[in-house]
């Protein structure tokens, strides 16, 4: 059994009264308000009736900032690999996000960058861990960037390919050795520092780590005062590993509306009502395309994907949309997604119960290019 199954935790908090009350508020908008065909809801629960849509655990539209679909269904569900049992989801009900966290994380460093509590991309990586400097006697080692960390470019070995409850599993493997960083440091360097991607929980790890050394806040805490509170999210959860560290990979657990206000600020670039949470500057930069991903199975195959800091990017073109449009996005295991689309002021979210299967991509793509874009007609 995954002992991490049974480190799980939800913590609390109190929104700001004036901030919580900003917009989007989420009121639902008619379809055909927003530019959609008006059948868009009946689409989306008929692909669930026809089994073309499995394992849908919620799925939630906005355009221009107003909610024009929200569908919660009932499943098997899991939270880091404790077994939940069959849960009838609700606008309330947490659910894990997966590696939707890496891209929350980068948020968070982001913001901390903004406040000068975190070294620049360009720092080096290694100067930042100093209890480490044994490790600056490797010539790859020494070269690494805090960029490599949050570009997934480290070029050091990780295997998130078997089963997170697999012990070969590398992020599994972190979550259980006395200690993380190390773990994540030691790796053997298989490719220069930013010539190749490598999905790597670890590097998130050590972005997770820099936050809390630079804030002097656990990650928990420092989300909750830096991006939750202003967004009115009063309730999350933070799956820890055994060290009890909130995992910044693949930790967070929130409300799938909550998840919605995440896209909706990066969509409105890094706005929220009259405050500005995290910097255009630095959201412009972080879904800036720094490497391409190739191969990996969160897209049909053949599909152009490209990785920022710690968000995925790609193209795709609709029926109302001709031509390429850039979309931003976080991944999540077990088909998680948030999807942005700048272009058609859109933001998707798709949660669903299919962890450690091959093929999750299938119907979190058919959700976002079938239902959604395919049925956008202005």
């Amino acid at each position: 059994m995954d002992r991490r199954s049974f480190l799980f935790s939800v913590g609390a908090i109190a929104a700001t009264p004036a901030v919580a009350a900003t917009l989007p508020d989420w009121r639902v908008a008619s379809a055909t308000s927003q530019g959609f065909a008006s059948d868009l809801d009946a689409k989306l629960a008929a692909g669930v009736r026809s089994g073309l849509l499995w394992n849908v655990h919620a799925v939630l539209v906005a355009r221009h900032g107003r909610l024009v679909a929200e569908y919660y269904g009932t499943g098997q569900d899991h939270a880091w690999g404790r077994d939940l049992g069959n849960v009838t989801f609700r606008p309330n009900t947490l659910h894990d996000l997966r590696s939707v966290t890496k891209s929350v994380t980068g948020l968070l460093y982001g913001i901390a960058r903004d406040r000068g509590q975190v070294p620049p991309p360009e720092a080096n990586l290694l100067a930042q861990f100093p209890e480490y400097k044994d490790l600056a006697t490797d010539a790859g080692r020494a070269a690494l960037t805090v960029n490599n960390a949050l570009t997934l470019t480290m070029g050091t070995a990780w295997n998130e390919n078997y089963s997170y409850l697999d012990p070969r599993n590398s992020e599994a493997a972190m979550e259980h050795a006395p200690d993380r960083l190390r773990y994540v440091l030691t790796q053997e360097q298989v490719a220069a520092p930013g010539s190749k991607w490598i999905y790597s929980g670890g590097a998130v790890a050590l972005v997770g780590a820099l936050i809390v050394r630079g804030t002097g806040m656990s990650l928990e805490a420092f989300a909750q005062q830096a991006l939750f509170a202003p967004l009115g999210i009063t309730e999350c959860g933070w799956n820890r590993g055994e060290d009890g560290v909130a995992s910044a990979a693949s930790g967070l657990r929130l409300r799938p509306r909550d998840l919605l206000r995440i896209g909706q600020l990066v969509l409105a670039g890094g706005q929220w009502g009259w405050r500005q949470v995290v910097s255009r500057a630095w959201l412009e930069a972080a879904t800036r395309p720094a490497i391409a991903t190739g191969p990996r199975a969160v897209v049909p195959p053949g599909a152009k994907l490209e990785y920022g800091r710690l968000w995925f990017l790609g193209e795709i073109s609709a029926p109302a949309l001709p031509g390429a449009h850039r979309w931003i996005a976080g991944f999540g295991n077990g088909g998680q997604r948030l999807w942005v689309l700048p272009d058609a002021e859109l933001v998707v979210v798709s949660l669903s119960g299919a962890y450690n299967q091959p093929d999750t991509w299938i119907t979190p793509w058919r959700i976002w290019r079938d239902i959604v874009l395919k049925n956008l007609a202005t």
